[in-house]
């Protein structure tokens, strides 16, 4: 897709988008890590994958964002919600929608190497927390 179609998407479409790739990257890293038992497995991407995480993930990253991704973070964050967060405040589940928007937004316009940092910059956010 062109860039300029991306930035016309609706960021529920980004984030929808952003939430697939994310979670295939952690469940790979995952797999890579040695990692073989279903539940096991499961149990530790959803420590990657949550609302929660997402939101500190952002929030650690967002100065190191460029004026376009921050803009994108912003849209999906002031976007109306049309779906209810199982397990998060409305706050956090904005954020984690920027997240997955900003995600999506990375891989939509094909953006590989800043998509790979921006993954690999929350997993190690994530790790940091959950210390």
């Amino acid at each position: 897709m062109e860039r300029s179609e991306v930035k016309q998407l609706n960021t529920d479409v980004l984030a929808y988008m952003g939430d697939a790739v994310y979670e295939v990257f952690v469940r790979e890293m995952m797999l890579d890590s040695g990692r073989h038992r279903a539940s096991s497995l499961h149990r530790t991407v959803t420590g990657y994958v949550n609302a929660h995480s997402q939101a500190v993930a952002i929030k650690g990253m967002y100065d190191k964002l460029t004026e376009e991704e921050q803009r994108i973070v912003r849209r999906a964050r002031n976007h109306k919600i049309s779906s209810r967060a199982k397990n998060a405040d409305p706050l956090t589940y904005k954020w984690a929608t920027g997240f997955e928007a900003f995600i999506g937004y990375l891989y939509l316009t094909g953006e590989e190497d800043r998509l790979t940092w921006a993954m690999n910059k929350a997993v190690e956010i994530t790790d940091g927390e959950q210390v």
